[in-house]
């Protein structure tokens, strides 16, 4: 077949004859997902487990195409125009950095956040109960905890005095800018020095932590647009002697010190109720946004004790998840 009767897709999806396209059936709605990351994601499994639980089929009574950005906006931007161009009844946006690509694309095609961290500080949301425009959906809250979790830390290195914040430039994620802040002011209420580390990928990342040795930091908390480079996060932290708090699990499971966020796979999975909202005629404008009611705590005990730290018995009652 000629090149020209296929049509690649970027980003570690398929590609698909267009005569397998003309086949599928006109009148089903047709979902672009854009995944703020590289495949195998957990999104796309958590999304069509909410999506059945409504009795959607992909493919039967529901189309969804799913694009990866590797976290990168110039993808996230190609996509989202991509998804207009095929006109999609709804774009669901993983993560700050596909939000805001979906908005610059179309202010007419409803786009659930799913999930973004600060919806509102980036202003992408009129308010939570009434969000305007064609955006709603889940907040992650975040860039609203960083008190949370400069409070575990004190809780877990009571000498705690120095912590530091691995973020991107605001170019590369503009979520960066609400979350450091946050933290910032959290960590100047508590009497501890900041230092905030913003890089633009990870190819920054050795000299980030040799910065944050420099700077004498113990803890350092990760944007999780970092999350998928855990294995390196960790390895530069045993390094450098640091305390690695991150919002993945998985980056504790594998051996950071320690997480907290909302739970993730929840919010993906949640996403499946607005657009099947939207599909039976809701405007997003009227469907408030939703926050999470509670937030996963899960720590490594082999890596605490690696880092000299006791955990006192009060702060593992507090654990979801232990990891030995």
């Amino acid at each position: 077949m000629r090149r020209r009767d296929f049509i690649t897709l970027l980003g570690g999806t398929v590609a698909w004859p267009l005569a397998a396209r003309a086949q599928q059936p006109r009148n089903l709605p047709r979902i672009g997902v854009l995944v703020s990351a590289s495949p195998p994601h957990p999104f796309a499994d958590a999304f069509r487990q909410g999506l059945h639980a409504l009795g959607y089929s992909e493919g039967q009574n529901i189309l969804v195409e799913y694009r990866y950005t590797e976290g990168r906006s110039d993808l996230a931007q190609q996509f989202a125009e991509e998804f207009v161009r095929l006109g999609v009844d709804v774009i669901v946006a993983h993560y700050a950095i596909g939000v805001s690509a979906a908005m610059a694309a179309t202010r007419t095609i409803p786009i659930v956040m799913a999930a973004h961290g600060a919806p509102l500080q980036l202003g992408d949301i009129d308010s939570l109960a009434r969000p305007g425009g064609n955006v709603t959906g889940l907040s992650a809250m975040d860039a609203e905890i960083g008190g949370k979790r400069v409070q575990l830390l004190r809780g877990l290195i009571p000498n705690l005095a120095r912590i530091a914040v691995l973020a991107t430039t605001p170019t590369t994620s503009p979520f960066s800018v609400p979350f450091v802040e946050d933290l910032r002011l959290a960590a100047t209420s508590a009497g501890l020095h900041f230092e905030p580390i913003l890089i633009g990928g990870p190819s920054e990342l050795q000299s980030a932590f040799a910065a944050m040795a420099k700077a004498k930091a113990q803890a350092v908390v990760v944007q999780a647009f970092f999350d998928p480079r855990y294995a390196i996060l960790i390895e530069l932290a045993a390094k450098y002697q640091l305390a690695y708090m991150s919002g993945s699990r998985d980056a504790v499971a594998a051996g950071g010190l320690v997480s907290l966020s909302a739970h993730w796979l929840e919010l993906y999975a949640r996403a499946a109720f607005y657009v099947d909202k939207i599909l039976k005629g809701a405007k997003p404008a009227d469907l408030p946004v939703e926050q999470p009611t509670k937030f996963e705590f899960a720590i490594n005990l082999k890596t605490a004790r690696a880092l000299g730290l006791t955990v006192s018995p009060t702060l593992l009652a507090t654990a979801d998840e232990v990891i030995e």
